[in-house]
C-alpha cells in the first residue's frame, strides 16, 4: 500500500509538471516607470545675429547622480535611489539637453553648440549637477548646478563667471510622480537662473 501511494503521488507531481503548472503563488513585481527630463523654455527667442558662439560642454554628475533612479532624502539624511522609478536618461544627460535648449532660446548667442561641433566657439560653459532629489522632510525637491563660463577668445582661456545655482519646488505629495514633477519644476528655475547669469555677463 505504501508503495502504491508513493507511485500515485509521483504520478500526480509528474502530471503537474507536464501541465506546466506550479503550486507556488505567482510573484508580483512593481512596474518599472521612466520619467522624461523635460523642462521646456516658455519664451524662446531668435538667435542673436553677430553674437558669440557658445559651446555647452557635457554636464558632469556629482557622485551618486550618475544613476537613473529617482532620489529621495531619508529622515537620517541618507539618499534612497529607487529601482522601479527612473529617469528616462541619466540626470546629467537630461539636464545638459535642457540647458542647451534654454540657452539656444535666450537670444544671447548666434549659436549654441555641443561637443563635436565643427563651429569654432567663442565661449564655453562647463557645469556639474550636484543635487537632483526630493526631500519629504522639507516638503521640497531641490536641484543644484555649478557653472563656469570660459572665454576662449584672445588666444587664452579666461574665466568670466563661476556660480552655483540652486532652486527648490514644493512637493504636492509623497509618491514618485509628485517627486518627479517637483524636481523638474526646480530644474526649470535653475535653467532660468543660468540664462540670467550669462545675460548679466553680457556674453
Amino acid at each position: 500500500m505504501i508503495r502504491r501511494r508513493g507511485l500515485l503521488g509521483a504520478g500526480l507531481l509528474g502530471g503537474i509538471a507536464a501541465a506546466g503548472c506550479s503550486v507556488l503563488p505567482a510573484a508580483q513585481y512593481p512596474q518599472l516607470r521612466e520619467w522624461p527630463i523635460v523642462a521646456s523654455r516658455p519664451d524662446p527667442k531668435s538667435a542673436r545675429a553677430g553674437g558669440p558662439v557658445l559651446l555647452v560642454r557635457s554636464v558632469t554628475a556629482a557622485p551618486g547622480l550618475e544613476r537613473r533612479g529617482l532620489q529621495t532624502v531619508q529622515r537620517d539624511g541618507s539618499m534612497h535611489v529607487d529601482f522601479y522609478e527612473q529617469w528616462a536618461v541619466p540626470p546629467a544627460e537630461g539636464v545638459e539637453a535642457a540647458l542647451r535648449e534654454w540657452l539656444a532660446g535666450s537670444g544671447l548667442f548666434s549659436a549654441v553648440i555641443g561637443s563635436g561641433s565643427r563651429l569654432s566657439a567663442d565661449l564655453a560653459l562647463e557645469s556639474e549637477l550636484t543635487r537632483f532629489a526630493a526631500d519629504p522632510g522639507t516638503g521640497n525637491a531641490e536641484v543644484s548646478l555649478a557653472i563656469a563660463l570660459l572665454d576662449l577668445r584672445r588666444g587664452a582661456t579666461r574665466v568670466r563667471l563661476q556660480r552655483t545655482l540652486t532652486a527648490d519646488a514644493p512637493l504636492s505629495g509623497s509618491d514618485a510622480p509628485a517627486a518627479a514633477h517637483a524636481i523638474l519644476a526646480a530644474l526649470a528655475d535653475v535653467l532660468g537662473q543660468a540664462v540670467q547669469a550669462l545675460a548679466t555677463e553680457r556674453a
